[in-house]
């Protein structure tokens, strides 16, 4: 049985209207991906060193990354000599499996580290000014809440301008309190408050925002860390996730800040925004090749509903749904 019969099995236990997500959210990046890819089969032949050369450029376009580039062509290499595979056409199946093996190559776990009932879970948010990090806030906040659970929120961007009133306005719309000071009011002191708050009501979730840039990165990051210190001292186990947000659409740039993140900070996890409206959703396999960092929610629209888990599986049916509907 091929790999994306196995696949196409394994995803009809599921339900449609998680596949209809991803596949809708996935569009651009489908479209902009198996149309280069198509182009570049109709172009050659053969396959040479030519073919791998271009091969390597519509990965790269779509940002998979070149580290990721590199390795899958040299592995495509390998397995064109072996198999003595001489056509593109021959060889394109075996291209979507690599990819598709890449992104799930691992049994991470990508759910959210909840603690147990009776017990705040704290869930620390972090990532530069316009990723959609306090939209992310207010559409988990909703979520959960829709769980049953009871929810939180702490204004800790004190310093963009009208951040805590849009956290304000997404606590409004799920139905959730959110605990602040004044702008410009030391973060540290915010998260500490609010988890004096949660404790007091009962809490189950208390989720934090942070601010996503200062006079510079030193500052920002240790400003960070402070916030930090400050959980880990109420409540030794949190924060329970340092969830990272990246923006889909910034493509390489988004790398390029998980990387400064995950130096600087202890990052559990990554929510990754807007891929709907992006081309390059080939960043998912770098940040997952790259980086020992698990992509856990990713945003594929505007709706309250449209941050999901992530889902591997569904990911690669998304990507790859024509490759997948003609498995047999």
């Amino acid at each position: 049985m091929s790999f994306f019969k196995k696949l196409k099995d394994k995803l009809s236990t599921q339900t449609d209207s998680v596949t209809e997500k991803f596949r809708g959210g996935l569009t651009k990046t489908r479209e902009s991906f198996v149309g280069a890819m198509n182009e570049l089969m109709m172009e050659y032949r053969t396959v040479d060193e030519e073919f791998f050369e271009e091969l390597e450029d519509v990965l790269i376009a779509a940002d998979v990354g070149v580290n990721t580039v590199m390795e899958l062509t040299d592995e495509l290499r390998e397995e064109a000599l072996r198999q003595n595979i001489k056509k593109p056409k021959d060889l394109q199946p075996l291209i979507s499996e690599k990819l598709a093996q890449l992104l799930i190559k691992s049994e991470e776990e990508t759910s959210l580290n909840m603690q147990p009932d009776g017990e705040l879970t704290v869930f620390l948010f972090v990532g530069v000014n316009g990723v959609g990090k306090t939209t992310t806030i207010g559409k988990m906040a909703h979520q959960l809440k829709a769980e049953g659970k009871k929810v939180m929120l702490a204004a800790g961007d004190t310093f963009r301008a009208g951040a805590i009133e849009q956290l304000e306005e997404w606590g409004k719309r799920s139905g959730v309190d959110v605990i602040k000071q004044q702008a410009g009011s030391d973060p540290a002191a915010v998260m500490y408050d609010a988890v004096q708050s949660a404790k007091s009501k009962g809490a189950d979730v208390l989720l934090c925002d942070t601010a996503g840039r200062l006079q510079n990165k030193v500052n920002l990051m240790n400003e960070l860390e402070k916030v930090k210190r400050v959980l880990t001292r109420e409540i030794p186990s949190a924060p329970h996730e340092v969830l990272l947000v990246l923006d889909a659409t910034t493509g390489q740039n988004a790398l390029s800040q998980a990387k400064t993140f995950g130096e600087a900070t202890d990052v559990t996890g990554i929510i990754l925004t807007k891929l709907d409206g992006t081309a390059k959703g080939g960043i998912v396999m770098a940040i997952r090749n790259d980086l020992d960092i698990p992509v856990k929610y990713v945003g594929l629209g505007e709706g309250l509903d449209d941050l999901q888990k992530f889902d591997p599986d569904q990911y690669v049916h998304g990507l790859f749904a024509d490759v997948i509907e003609e498995a047999e």
